[in-house]
């Protein structure tokens, strides 16, 4: 093909081809035409790229293994520019560039494009745009898949969490229809026996004392079993039906409580309000279980939603840190209880508000609590805080992990840095962190020493709370 047939192709490539001809025949005149096959390598992961490709016909993907497989984060077709632009700072893709069809491309070398910028300005400006909006691309591509990655940790633990109160909600349901019968079936026997005023008030003593909370918190099961065994010998020794003991030693009634109504009430009128009572109190206290699992439930659900922030729109208002980072640790609790790991959190009091984007601060505190909740041994221990310094609230998560080694320490805010095994780490935690703290006017520090690694970041104080700021 002919120069003067090249440069006319080039003029058919839509926004690229509005530059002049002149700087199109210079493109021409330093460039090499290149004919891909499908499957063949524009530009190796790794490895330097040569310099910048203008799509002439077909179509290239890059391809990024973010531990999971290769996954297409990009592509390019006809009219398309990829590779080196001017001014990019990019010396090595972070994955594989291939055709994905027979493809033509007008290579132009890396050498060469510092010539460009001088000689063919509006080209230069073309390209400019098109390194920008490459750019915004990729972050919004990263931005998504690290969203993913979070959501996906974010239902494994929301699982985990949910399982026990919905099964205490099931066991409970399940006893509750058997209790229930019981409760019937001792309300009738205790009508049939006609009992005083006297007694009436007698029983109204002792199911009083079952329905109150203990005073001695949780028995252990050694101390339960003694209770059990305590209210059967009694049961026992007056020929009373031993099977309603379980029931009674679940409840608060004492031994005490017990020869007070035996006192009253004698025979198989006894047996029956102690039936009586003893179905109440259980059927009560299924209920309060059933309670108190829903309202787990619900605080799990309220912990998820402020975390998600589903429910606000995407402006930048006053942020309550301690709700967001709270939030935050709810949703990961289930990960620091698998490794036995100890999370604090403590606030300054009246904690005032900083300004930001609540959806991406809280992305921010996951990534940053779910790091050190990885750099921790088993047993290990977390802290996160938050208090004002001066015209910020500062923000802290220090683990108690190994530390982050110089050399790593220097990368790991580089987009696909991590060092993770392969499948537990994209490289875009850190990556992500770095743009959305941009995005909310925040700085970051990192301090790390064996045992003590803290991340700080500083966010401005909302205007109701910058005066009277000390220097």
């Amino acid at each position: 093909m002919t120069s003067p047939e090249l440069v006319d192709r080039l003029e058919q490539l839509g926004t690229l081809g509005a530059a002049p001809r002149a700087e199109l025949e210079w493109l021409v005149a330093h460039g090499t035409l290149r004919v891909l096959e499908e499957g063949d390598i524009v530009t190796a992961k790794g490895v330097q790229v040569e310099g910048m490709f203008i799509l002439l016909s077909g179509h290239v993907g890059i391809f990024v293994d973010q531990g999971a497989g290769l996954k297409k984060v990009m592509e390019w077709k006809t009219g398309d520019v990829t590779g080196m632009l001017p001014y990019s700072r990019m010396v090595a893709p972070p994955g594989d560039n291939l055709a994905l069809a027979r493809t033509e491309v007008l290579a132009v070398p890396r050498g060469c494009i510092r010539s460009m910028i001088t000689e063919c300005h509006e080209l230069t400006s073309f390209l400019v745009h098109k390194m920008i909006e490459r750019a915004r691309l990729f972050a919004s591509s990263a931005q998504h898949d690290e969203k993913l990655v979070s959501l996906g940790k974010l239902s494994a633990g929301l699982a985990h969490e949910l399982n026990n109160p919905a099964a205490a909600i099931e066991r409970s349901a399940a006893l509750l229809d058997d209790r229930l019968d019981v409760a019937e079936r001792a309300t009738l026997a205790l009508g049939a026996a006609r009992l005083s005023p006297e007694q009436l008030t007698a029983i109204e003593c002792v199911r009083e004392a079952c329905l109150a909370k203990p005073l001695q918190g949780v028995l252990s099961p050694i101390q339960q079993a003694e209770r059990e065994d305590a209210i059967t010998d009694w049961l026992d020794d007056r020929g009373l039906d031993p099977g309603i003991a379980s029931q009674l030693s679940e409840t608060s009634v004492t031994i005490q409580a017990l020869e007070q109504i035996a006192a009253s009430v004698e025979g198989p009128s006894l047996e029956a309000v102690l039936q009586w009572a003893a179905a109440g109190c259980s059927v009560r206290g299924l209920a309060t279980e059933i309670q108190d699992a829903a309202m787990r439930i619900s605080g799990l659900v309220s912990a998820v939603k402020g975390f998600t922030h589903m429910d606000q729109g995407g402006a930048a208002e006053a942020v309550d840190l301690t709700q967001s980072l709270s939030n935050t640790v709810s949703v990961l609790k289930s990960k620091a209880r698998s490794k036995s790991v100890a999370v604090t959190l403590e606030f300054e009091p009246d904690l005032p508000r900083a300004t930001g984007f609540v959806g991406e601060l809280n992305q921010i505190w996951a990534n940053l609590i779910d790091n050190a909740l990885d750099a921790v041994p088993q047993g290990g221990h977390v802290a996160v805080s938050a208090r004002r310094e001066r015209q910020f609230v500062v923000v802290r998560v220090v683990d108690d992990g190994p530390g982050i080694p110089p050399d790593v320490k220097e990368r790991m805010f580089d987009p696909f840095f991590t060092t993770k095994g392969v499948g537990k780490g994209t490289g875009l935690g850190l990556d992500i962190v770095r743009r959305l703290l941009g995005h909310n006017n925040a700085l970051i520090e990192v301090d790390s020493t064996p045992g003590c690694t803290e991340f700080k970041v500083s966010l401005p104080l909302t205007d109701g709370h910058t005066g009277g700021v000390r220097s």
